[in-house]
């Protein structure tokens, strides 16, 4: 028999408000939940073992029935590598992936079901296969030479010794030779020789971008950009022109199309992500993953999560009112956040619900929905397999792209499985997507602390308007029962529950791992 721990819960908070009946709401985007796409991994329509865009149309549906109103799609641009963020052309398709008039296609059909496509934009460097960099390679006087940033190699060395590893990437070594060069030059590559930096002092390299930006929105009717790596643009140690670069950037943006969705990657702590809110008024929260992550493995909330994110957010609006945060667990640029549980399913369920219950538009990873495992290795590969859709070559779109070492349909249980079991972590995720699409307090309100200092439970009020919720996971591997006092008794009936959480007299008993909203 499971310990049962009993707490009184006694909260100073002034809310008087009853609650009223739940009600259905319309979430428009760009509220509501997300999910990245990994083409590559997603859907196969022609049987080469690669996800392409064909393939990812004919499943469109399966994101409606999951409840996502946005998709945003890691880079399809052609590129000379797997992942595609080595970009060779700004105004094609990869031939993998398919057509342009494919991924029209695709579009349309998004928008026909209501789901708005985010296409990845990398602008803080091309491939160095792309013409403009062989071009650029040939000598000073060739007219692409200044698309890129270089740099005397006498002076290199002194340049290197600013440059430090970041949690984007390991390497360090930033000014690259090419082989046989004679001019006496080397160039920046942020990340590595194969991707070459653009020089953005350059005027024409910036109108170049803006084109491509241009065609995307307004011929091909992409709904916006994630940007990749925007931390970037100038070098480390021009901060400023970075965030003066991307109020530039959104005014262009919104001149082509007023509408268009911008969502950014810096990568970074929150004193460093502030000032890049003005350009990018929606960015992701990496802090949050992290926490939520950490809370979730220690079994308990000791750290304060809720202060720790409202202080970051509650900063982040000050700056920029409109501030829309993006939130997340994990991306393709880390390890499955399952990985990381050590294969804990009702503990990535729950991670799954806290990342729900917060503010902000919540991004789903591809696959973390029905629980696959990844490790970065292999230029990480690991965490980027193919989604498992049924049991062998039982689904005629299962791609096949990669050689997995993690997520199979021996150590995964397929969606095929998944979507008619109750108990499933598919189900859990589209049960609990489906109640935030039904919440303004979880889909557009704030966050309060609710006074309560019980290390087992992280809880808190989400409140839109005149409206609340009071939110409570147990986050611990034992059932807490939790008595109402006089504060609390507002809260009246429960609005919804996980793993059989319940409410009855005034008391909330929590399985473990389980969640209870209270209106």
């Amino acid at each position: 028999m499971k310990k049962q721990l009993i707490f009184s819960l006694i909260v100073a908070m002034a809310l008087s408000t009853a609650c009223k009946q739940e009600e259905k709401v319309e979430v428009s985007f760009p509220y509501g939940v997300k999910y990245e796409v990994f083409v590559m991994a997603f859907a196969d329509s022609d049987g080469d073992g690669k996800g392409d865009l064909k393939g990812l149309t004919q499943k469109l549906d399966y994101f409606s029935d999951l409840g996502v109103n946005g998709l945003w799609l890691m880079p399809i641009m052609p590129s000379d590598t797997y992942h595609k963020y080595h970009v060779t052309d700004y105004k094609g398709i990869d031939p993998d992936y398919g057509t342009m008039e494919d991924f029209k296609t695709f579009i349309a059909e998004a928008h026909k079901r209501n789901i708005k496509v985010i296409s990845d934009y990398i602008i803080n460097h091309t491939g160095d296969k792309h013409p403009w960099f062989l071009e650029s390679i040939k000598g000073k006087d060739n007219p692409f030479r200044d698309y890129y940033v270089w740099a005397p190699k006498d002076s290199v060395e002194m340049l290197q010794k600013e440059e430090v590893a970041g949690p984007d990437t390991d390497n360090a070594q930033r000014w690259h030779e090419v082989p046989g060069d004679t001019s006496g030059e080397m160039y920046y590559g942020y990340f590595n020789g194969q991707t070459p930096d653009l020089n953005f002092d350059n005027l024409k390299v910036r109108q170049e971008i803006y084109d491509a930006a241009k065609f995307w929105l307004e011929e091909v009717g992409v709904d916006g950009f994630r940007l990749d790596a925007a931390k970037h643009i100038f070098p480390n140690n021009r901060a400023a022109d970075n965030h003066a670069m991307w109020e530039e950037f959104r005014a262009e943006i919104q001149r082509i199309k007023p509408d268009a969705y911008l969502v950014g990657e810096v990568w970074s702590d929150s004193k460093t992500v502030a000032p890049y809110l003005k350009g990018l008024p929606s960015l992701f929260n990496f802090d949050l993953g992290y926490l939520i992550t950490d809370v979730v493995k220690a079994g308990n909330d000791t750290i304060g999560l809720v202060k720790k994110y409202k202080a970051i957010n509650d900063y982040y609006t000050s700056i920029t009112p409109d501030f829309l945060d993006a939130t997340f667990v994990k991306n393709h640029d880390q390890l499955r956040i399952l990985s990381e549980l050590e294969g804990n399913i009702e503990k990535a369920k729950l991670a799954a619900g806290i990342l729900f219950t917060f503010p902000g538009t919540p991004y789903i990873y591809q696959g973390e929905e029905i629980g696959m495992l990844g490790l970065k290795v292999d230029m990480d590969r690991g965490q980027r397999e193919s989604f498992i859709w049924a049991e062998g070559k039982s689904d005629p779109l299962q791609s096949n792209w990669y050689n997995a070492g993690f997520s199979s349909d021996k150590t995964v249980v397929p969606f095929s499985k998944q979507k008619d079991d109750p108990t499933s972590i598919y189900n859990y995720y589209k049960k609990f997507i489906a109640f935030r699409n039904s919440s303004k307090e979880l889909t557009m309100g704030t966050i309060e602390e609710s006074g309560l200092q019980i290390n087992e439970v992280l809880n808190f009020v989400r409140k839109y308007q005149q409206e609340e919720r009071f939110v409570l996971h147990n986050v611990s591997d034992v059932e807490v029962t939790v008595q109402l006092t006089d504060d609390l008794k507002r809260f009246t009936s429960l609005a919804f529950e996980t793993k059989g959480a319940s409410f009855e007299a005034g008391a909330i008993t929590l399985p473990a791992y389980s969640t209870a909203i209270l209106k």
